[in-house]
């Protein structure tokens, strides 16, 4: 977290944005995203989101999908007993963290965990430092809000607390079609993660805004020099 580099994502800078589609709940949407060029789609497993779904009815759906396109299973505040209940019954390919647990849960629950947190500007440091110690931790992914409102945050102000940081970051809270590329540039993250910017009410996806969320990605790589 002391590199002296003018570039905050010197250590990690992706060939490409990698897209995850979260709060999938049906193999229509799942399929959509597959082609509009999504690498991933998240399943929520949170009871009282909008978003929720069963570990079974996920599995149904993560066993139609296409090769190579990963699943993600976004917890909040589960012990390690009700993981591993959902991770069984949905074996994800990696699996997301985000609520308060702590460095010994994320280890437990490791390897292959991205844990989530709010952006907030007093304990961005800390929180990416504290990440970055936790091997079982493969990337952060820093939100607008604790999940789920489609809060927005001052991307820019990743900048300085993220110098250095070895880790991937997936960057999410707000994003939609037309300000995702804006994010990109100011952020050059590993990945973008998106639910409510695609959604034509909480919970519904919009198959055409996945598209053009995709298409808007691929246009701001493309703005990139080499």
């Amino acid at each position: 977290m002391t590199d002296a580099s003018p570039n905050p994502f010197d250590r990690y800078i992706p060939d490409r944005t990698r897209v995850k589609i979260c709060g999938v709940r049906d193999i229509e949407t799942a399929l959509v995203a597959a082609q509009a060029g999504a690498d991933a789609i998240g399943f929520v497993f949170v009871d009282d989101s909008p978003r929720s779904i069963t570990p079974d009815d996920a599995a149904d759906i993560m066993y139609q999908l296409p090769p190579l396109l990963s699943t993600v299973s976004v917890t909040r505040d589960l012990d390690l007993e009700a993981f591993s209940m959902i991770e069984q019954r949905c074996p994800t390919t990696i699996s997301q963290l985000h609520g308060k647990e702590n460095e010994s849960l994320c280890e437990q629950c490791g390897p292959g965990v991205i844990k989530g947190f709010r952006f907030e500007p007093a304990t961005i440091e800390s929180q990416l430092m504290r990440w970055e110690k936790v091997d079982e931790v493969d990337a952060v992914l820093i939100d607008g809000s604790d999940g789920g409102d489609g809060t927005p945050f001052d991307w820019n102000a990743l900048n300085d607390p993220a110098r250095g940081f070895a880790k991937p970051i997936f960057l999410a809270g707000g994003l939609t079609p037309a300000n995702v590329a804006d994010a990109i540039r100011a952020v050059r993250p590993f990945a973008v993660d998106v639910s409510s910017g695609v959604e034509r009410e909480p919970g519904v996806k919009d198959h055409d805004l996945i598209a053009e969320f995709c298409a808007a990605v691929r246009e701001a790589d493309a703005s990139f020099p080499g």
